[in-house]
């Protein structure tokens, strides 16, 4: 049973250091000592673990045991070792307590022998409340939701493969790349625009006349099954010297006037300093009523024409502690606080049944799906970091996070690379491509010289001259779409729960410490997914919990009791997948009943929707978005269904 316990430390350090030394044995802490300073405070924890997992995306490693994190919103091109673009002030140990600090300061966290965490006072010198959390890692982070909110729901549509590339900017570009979903016979659900502005106000389409009929343009992709995402920064543009723009230059003085950007102590507007992006930019102050009711006039157009939703970009934007915002925040909070108000105003903006696709963020993030990893370099070293970020961004309460398949910038990612992070990308909560623009993200200084460097997979195989990776590639975007049921159950429970998708090990076998310090695969619900993050492997060791599991992959015949490492064979096309016994997953599968089959991209209704269900006997309870219900159990290979609502057919397979 789950306990929680809260200490506010603007009481005397002496009385909450005996406040906490009263609970010291439930909390499983030797010793603890809060200590005061004129503009922080440390609380010291002597604690006994071998483990530390939360913290918000860490690039660097799951378990921080060893490191020192600093939890301050930061944005990073590449390579981002121990730099957050969305930290989170809550962790937890494999001793079973977690720990979550309320407070958008900028909180350092030292993970040796003893656990000290530093907190600074706000701009109102007021120092926050600490929970402590007892119980299962499940349990607390399911308790650290409840405290901080559910996370929000996302359409099924969602799940969906999405594609994405800077170089698009124009709709000829675009009605391209539909008729190359069309013709190579790739399942889409999802397309994001990056560079469809002006580059200077980045509400209005470029007025170059790329654009001949935006409003159509959407129709059209929304007919053919694809939902439209447009890029967002929350910037007032600083142009270039040469460069002017009438409108722009209309809104930097109407937003000066009536004050409605982050401020200078003195009262001007705070602009982006030097060598970061977008420098000499104004930032608008996302707590002031007035300035998110104009932002947000400007772009209403966007939702009436049929826009699904918005990718978030940037908010890392506030880089030193004496700006100030409306609501009273100095920038002590707002180092932190701007990115989630931002992303918090878009999603008060879009609604219901759109969705948000954020980088920066901090507490509260899973009210605003979903998350994207940010830059990676397509290398073998930053896939791993990535699956790390996944892994611990989830530990951390966020459960609707991906990443850009095989990275999106420099070079273009070697085949071996490409496929492997498809097949992982397949069990991820996102699934998407995403390229840089060509040349280069920033071509002077990291160019690819490789014309066209698109991370579609048809560009992939033109690429490599190579038209059977094509082949190789499709099987697993249908197999994304025979998952969609599946994933769309998961994510109401991770909407109830506030657990993620994809699930560090730990949190389904607590009490097995081989799974403590496993980094390299997870848990999709009752799927066991082991990537390949080495170029030219075709095999890995797994470890198996306890328990019988059996391959996803039926021409494999493999069925083995846990509790034990195997050396799995996995050949080029396939990624070792395993369910555990007395699973059930919900597929939507072509006529064969086989994963991997084209059941296209429409998401009303099914091809034929199946439950492959293991073990001698178990339970399934399935929901969809088209008010169908079913409590499944099954015992000997018997079944038995009971429909709590809705009409849809399916069938039960034994596997």
């Amino acid at each position: 049973m789950e306990q929680i316990y809260q200490y506010d430390l603007n009481e005397k350090p002496e009385q909450v250091t005996a406040n906490l030394l009263k609970d010291k044995d439930v909390l499983k802490l030797d010793s603890a000592v809060i200590i005061e300073e004129e503009f922080h405070c440390t609380v010291a924890l002597a604690h006994r673990y071998n483990a530390v997992y939360g913290l918000g995306e860490r690039f660097d490693g799951v378990n921080q045991k060893g490191h020192r994190v600093t939890t301050e919103v930061m944005e990073q091109f590449c390579n981002q070792g121990n730099i957050s673009y969305c930290p989170i002030p809550f962790f937890f140990t494999d001793q079973k307590i977690g720990v979550y600090v309320d407070t958008y300061t900028v909180t350092e966290f030292i993970f040796e022998d003893e656990i000290q965490i530093k907190i600074k006072k706000d701009s109102s010198g007021r120092l926050p409340v600490i929970t402590f959390f007892m119980g299962s890692p499940a349990s607390i982070i399911s308790c650290y939701s409840e405290l901080t909110g559910r996370p929000q729901m996302v359409p099924k549509w969602s799940f969906g493969p999405w594609m994405s590339a800077n170089r698009w900017n124009n709709e000829k570009e675009i009605r391209q790349q539909l008729e190359n979903v069309k013709k190579y016979n790739f399942p889409h659900s999802v397309m994001v625009i990056e560079a469809w502005s002006d580059e200077a106000t980045f509400y209005r389409f470029n007025d170059k006349e790329e654009w001949t009929d935006p409003r159509d343009l959407v129709q059209t992709l929304l007919e053919n099954g694809i939902r439209l995402i447009l890029w967002q920064i929350p910037v007032i543009k600083k142009m270039e010297d040469d460069q002017i723009n009438d409108i722009l230059e209309e809104d930097w003085k109407y937003a000066v006037e009536n004050n409605l950007c982050i401020k200078n102590p003195d009262g001007t507007p705070y602009t982006i300093p030097k060598n970061h992006w977008f420098a000499g930019s104004l930032i608008p102050d996302f707590t002031r009523e007035e300035a998110v009711n104009w932002w947000f006039e400007k772009r209403k157009y966007l939702l009436e024409m049929g826009v699904s939703g918005f990718k978030t970009d940037g908010g890392e934007f506030v880089l030193t502690d004496d700006v100030k915002a409306a609501n009273g925040c100095t920038g002590l909070e707002l180092r932190n606080l701007y990115a989630a108000s931002y992303v918090e105003a878009y999603s008060r903006f879009i609604g219901k049944d759109r969705v948000l696709f954020s980088r920066a963020g901090y507490t509260r993030q899973q009210h605003f799906p979903m998350q994207w990893a940010g830059d990676q370099m397509s290398t073998w070293e930053e896939f791993k970091h990535v699956v790390s970020a996944g892994l611990s961004i989830g530990l951390s309460g966020v459960p609707f996070w991906g990443f850009d398949i095989a990275g999106f910038a420099g070079p273009m990612p070697s085949l071996d690379l490409y496929i492997r992070a498809t097949q992982l990308a397949v069990f991820a909560p996102v699934m998407q491509w995403h390229s840089e623009p060509d040349g280069g993200q920033f071509a002077d200084i990291l160019s690819t010289n490789q014309g066209i460097n698109e991370r579609s997979p048809w560009n992939i195989s033109r690429f490599y001259g190579d038209e059977t990776i094509l082949e190789r590639l499709r099987f697993h975007y249908f197999l994304r779409m025979n998952l969609l049921p599946y994933l769309y159950n998961l994510a109401l429970d991770s909407s109830k729960t506030g657990l993620p998708m994809m699930k560090h090990l730990i949190l389904e076998y607590p009490e097995d410490e081989r799974v403590f310090k496993i980094e390299d695969c997870f848990m999709l619900g009752d799927i066991l997914a082991a990537p390949i993050l080495e170029e030219g492997k075709e095999e890995r060791m797994v470890y198996l919990p306890e328990g019988t599991w059996i391959s996803l992959w039926q021409e494999d015949y493999l069925k083995l009791e846990g509790g034990k490492s195997y050396r799995i064979q996995s050949g080029k096309d396939r990624i070792p997948v395993f369910l555990r016994e007395g699973g059930c997953i919900a597929l939507n599968l072509g006529n064969t009943l086989e994963p991997g089959t084209d059941v296209g991209n429409q998401l009303l209704g099914y091809s034929n929707l199946c439950f492959y269900v293991t073990g001698e006997k178990g339970e399934y309870h399935f929901r969809d978005d088209e008010n169908n219900e079913i409590l499944l159990s099954w015992k000997n290979k018997e079944y038995r269904a009971e429909r709590v609502s809705g009409n849809a057919e399916f069938k039960v397979i034994f596997v």
